[in-house]
């Protein structure tokens, strides 16, 4: 009789154990040779040592399949330790998991151009209204390029333009100030990647979120780089984060040029780039609209109203100046 201790990595255990230790239970009674004991990511078994070489490949085999779909099923177990194996392979589209199993895949043809510029592409821009899907969707292809270990680490980052001089009077150290305006980033990745895991990358550096003015001086390698709110970026500001790009990496800059927040004597870096880049080689700028956008259907109606409304208002200025011109 031997003892080990299994250390389960990378997965929030729970994800493995089961709700109420279902799925434990059921591991037990299919290893009835073994005494099993696991609190919280230790897992302690004591038994037969022939049963225990299988019982360690199989918990392996579960963990990595826990680590690519965020949860496991009865079914799933009992394929593993009947030796007909899992299907571990994410089905058609599907760019990941989220923690409660919904797959994220993309809902519209644009969408789809997105993932495939991102696989195409070392740069990417993705340009739309809001709820579009553009920066949840971006995240969920830097979390996928994590997983797979194709990158080290993920660096995503925002203009905290709204801040202003405000900064100083909020509450807390620098990092208490700029999170407000980085939650957005952060309740994508909660959606993904399970807490303490989230935890743990993010005191390791693998995943970061920065303010834009945190990037200078950089060089920022083996990486997926998301740029969100970009449209709130000026020229310099936009042209120093781009040429902050390294070996092995892929960056994706966000925005929505309907909402500019800059002030007026400013111009939005975003669309000055998207003017100077589009046809460069290695770069894409996939463009969403209206038909793309995957919130509330008032959202879609609400976005239609303003943009119908922008546009009468560019033909009244059109029709006062073609007035002026005439009567002069």
């Amino acid at each position: 009789m031997i003892e080990k201790h299994i250390v389960i990595e990378d997965i929030d255990p729970v994800a493995l154990y089961g709700v109420n230790n279902c799925n434990l239970q059921m591991i037990r009674a299919l290893y009835a040779k073994l005494r099993i004991v696991a609190r919280d990511n230790v897992i302690r078994v004591l038994g037969d040592e022939e049963q225990m070489c299988l019982f360690e490949e199989n918990i392996e085999k579960m963990r990595q399949h826990v680590l690519r779909f965020n949860s496991i099923k009865e079914e799933d177990i009992l394929n593993i330790i009947h030796g007909t194996g899992a299907n571990s392979e994410y089905p058609e589209g599907v760019v990941v998991y989220t923690l409660s199993g919904r797959p994220i895949k993309a809902r519209s043809e644009n969408q789809q151009q997105l993932i495939g510029a991102f696989n195409t592409h070392d740069m990417l821009f993705a340009v739309g209204p809001a709820g579009t899907g553009k920066t949840y969707l971006s995240i969920a292809l830097a979390v996928k390029a994590l997983k797979e270990k194709t990158v080290k680490r993920i660096i995503l980052s925002r203009p905290a333009v709204e801040a202003g001089e405000k900064l100083g009077f909020l509450p807390g150290d620098m990092k208490d100030k700029i999170d407000p305006y980085l939650r957005p980033l952060y309740d994508a990745l909660e959606d993904m990647i399970p807490p303490v895991k989230l935890q743990d990358m993010m005191e390791k550096d693998i995943i970061q979120i920065a303010p834009l003015a945190f990037m200078r001086g950089r060089t920022l390698s083996d990486a997926i780089v998301i740029l969100d709110e970009a449209q709130n970026t000026t020229s310099a500001q936009l042209r120093m984060f781009l040429t902050r790009m390294g070996w092995n990496t892929k960056m994706i800059i966000t925005g929505d040029l309907t909402q500019v927040d800059l002030p007026h004597e400013h111009n939005s870096g975003l669309r000055e780039a998207i003017r100077i880049l589009e046809g460069v080689d290695g770069i894409a700028i996939v463009r969403l609209g209206q038909r793309d956008i995957v919130r509330h259907k008032l959202v879609t109606r609400i976005v239609k109203a303003y943009e119908e409304d922008e546009k009468k208002q560019e033909d009244n200025h059109t029709a006062s100046k073609n007035q002026q011109n005439i009567q002069s």
